[in-house]
């Protein structure tokens, strides 16, 4: 079963889900890995199940806000980017002058260039740069705009290019016409 190759890699012995067959609950623990299920025998033709969770102790999540006077702030109750297990995770950034908190303009063209600008600072601030993000998400107020943002975003993200998705939405705050977000790793 490939659950039971999973447990070799950590070193621990393959387990067999048919001799652990009983119509009562069955939860046991094994080091760090513990095997839950309910009922492994069933009345039709469904075969046994097992479930594995490994969690170590040693390494708790730790979560880290990511605050830069270079970028907009954020505009509520979260942060301009979060720091967990080597990763990055920025909210949606919009073309706001960190300045003034007004938009560089109406163009579509200028907010992206200063979006982008704004996810440098936030980048730079949490010790990744753009050649580390992953994954960006883009929204645009109207899609009809996609090539005109494919054109400025190509300047910043060296090859290879992050995994992207973007999206026609109803509305942006502030009625943005984009608003980027990205994870990224981090050394």
């Amino acid at each position: 079963m490939a659950w039971c190759a999973a447990a070799r890699s950590f070193h621990m012995p393959a387990i067999d889900v048919a001799s652990l067959r009983s119509r009562a609950p069955l939860a046991s623990g094994i080091g760090c890995v513990s095997l839950t299920g309910a009922n492994f025998r069933r009345s039709g033709p469904s075969p046994p199940f097992a479930s594995v969770g490994i969690s170590t102790d040693a390494d708790p999540v730790l979560k880290e806000a990511v605050r830069t006077e270079k970028a907009p702030a954020a505009l509520g109750p979260y942060s301009q980017a979060i720091k967990a297990n080597n990763m990055l995770f920025m909210s949606g950034v919009l073309g706001l002058v960190p300045e003034t908190g007004k938009f560089v303009s109406d163009s579509v063209e200028d907010q992206t260039e200063q979006v982008l600008k704004n996810m440098g600072e936030i980048l730079k601030a949490s010790g990744a740069s753009y050649a580390s993000v992953v994954k960006t998400t883009i929204m645009l107020a109207d899609l009809k705009e996609f090539k005109k943002v494919n054109e400025i975003y190509a300047k910043y993200f060296p090859a290879p290019a992050p995994a992207r998705s973007t999206y026609q939405v109803a509305a942006l705050p502030l009625d943005a016409r984009i608003e980027i977000e990205c994870i990224a790793t981090l050394q």
